[in-house]
């Protein structure tokens, strides 16, 4: 693992801040003989993407730094919302995440998840979830709820915001569950777990102790969560028990997986250190039983994952060409992925996007300025017609 580089200029996302070094990734060469999606690897290694057209649209507005999002069995589109920040401080309460991310100032409430409609109308289904920001001097970060996910009628939501490290002590890092009273139940403590089982590789100088969880899938009743922060892919199951799938940091450093995708075996986009470099992220092929390998490469930012019933997997880029090396509003784009290995760009021009799920009609639904102080009452969600 490499000397953390300094980092540069002001920063406004703590998920792309902890990836402010230069390292260089191990590749596993662990095999599995689960091929669910059945891709070359050799295929798959930095082929460039044709260019396509799909039609987009603003299918909601008025979201607070909106994440992950899913589909309900009614219908409808819930997303999780970062929030709109907090302004407490845990300053000589517990471990604080190291400056320039940190202190955090963090709230009990101000994060939520909100349900669309297919017509596009938003309704709040809460906004009493914890919520978090970054150090103010580095542009305000905010954290909150990262992703939502049904197991039946049931909706749970993936917690990022909270625990005394992002200045919440009424609730840790977590899963929670809605009751049908409208209350929430925490299933899962993972701010805990993580404490208790410390990865291999984490990095030290940008290190939060509660984690970031970012993804999370149901597969057989259980949660598959990726933390980025400290590179960690672990299993939660419905009663709480927290087991660790793969140490990400253990075989391939601190190369900050963010999106998750699963059809036979999972797959893992990681956003990759900063400064940005097109074409330095890639796709990690995670099988059951935990071995990890690279599936594809030469992508950039990766934030989101879904694959398609005809194997194609779409890869959400936050921002490709930056001029700054930095996440840059208009730079985001959609990579669709062939069975055959072709990459085709199928939709440009998005700001800041941060999750990304595809609807009962086949369409794809982009959570867009996801972070930035315009996220706040600013975030979207723009629907790409495939």
């Amino acid at each position: 693992m490499s000397k953390k580089s300094k980092c540069l200029g002001a920063l406004v996302f703590a998920l792309f801040v902890i990836s402010c070094q230069k390292q260089e990734s191990s590749n596993s060469s662990t095999t599995s003989k689960e091929n669910a999606v059945s891709l070359r690897k050799s295929s798959l290694m930095k082929k460039p993407a044709t260019a396509m057209t799909a039609t987009m649209h603003i299918f909601a507005t008025g979201l607070n730094n909106p994440r992950g999002l899913e589909f309900g069995p009614d219908g409808n589109l819930y997303v999780a919302e970062g929030g709109i920040g907090g302004v407490n401080s845990t300053v000589g309460q517990c471990l604080q995440v190291p400056f320039p991310v940190g202190p955090y100032l963090g709230s009990p409430t101000g994060a939520g998840v909100s349900m669309i409609s297919p017509a596009g109308v938003r309704t709040v289904v809460t906004n009493s979830l914890p919520t978090s920001s970054a150090n103010e001097i580095i542009g305000g970060d905010v954290e909150g709820v990262a992703d939502v996910a049904f197991i039946g009628n049931t909706l749970y939501a993936l917690i990022a915001g909270a625990g005394c490290s992002h200045g919440v002590t009424s609730m840790p890092n977590g899963i929670v569950r809605r009751n049908s009273d409208g209350t929430w139940t925490m299933i899962a403590d993972i701010s805990s777990w993580l404490m208790a089982h410390p990865v291999a590789h984490p990095e030290e100088e940008d290190f939060e102790p509660d984690g970031t969880p970012y993804s999370m899938e149901v597969v057989r009743g259980d949660f598959y969560v990726v933390e980025p922060n400290h590179g960690d892919f672990i299993k939660v199951t419905t009663d709480g028990t927290i087991t660790r799938v793969a140490d990400i940091s253990a075989t391939q450093g601190h190369v900050v997986p963010t999106a998750l995708a699963y059809k036979g075996n999972f797959f893992i986009g990681n956003l990759h250190p900063f400064p940005i470099v097109d074409g330095s992220s890639n796709i990690y092929k995670v099988n059951p039983g935990g071995e990890v390998k690279i599936w594809a490469t030469g992508l950039t930012t990766v934030l989101g994952l879904v694959i398609d019933k005809r194997d194609r997997m779409y890869v959400l880029e936050n921002t490709v060409g930056s001029p700054s090396g930095f996440p840059t509003p208009g730079l985001g784009q959609v990579i669709r992925i062939d069975p055959s290995g072709n990459k085709t760009t199928i939709a440009t021009g998005l700001s800041l996007p941060t999750g990304m799920t595809m609807g009962p009609d086949g369409n794809l639904y982009v959570s867009n300025w996801g972070f930035s102080p315009a996220a706040i009452g600013g975030g979207q969600v723009v629907k790409i017609d495939l």
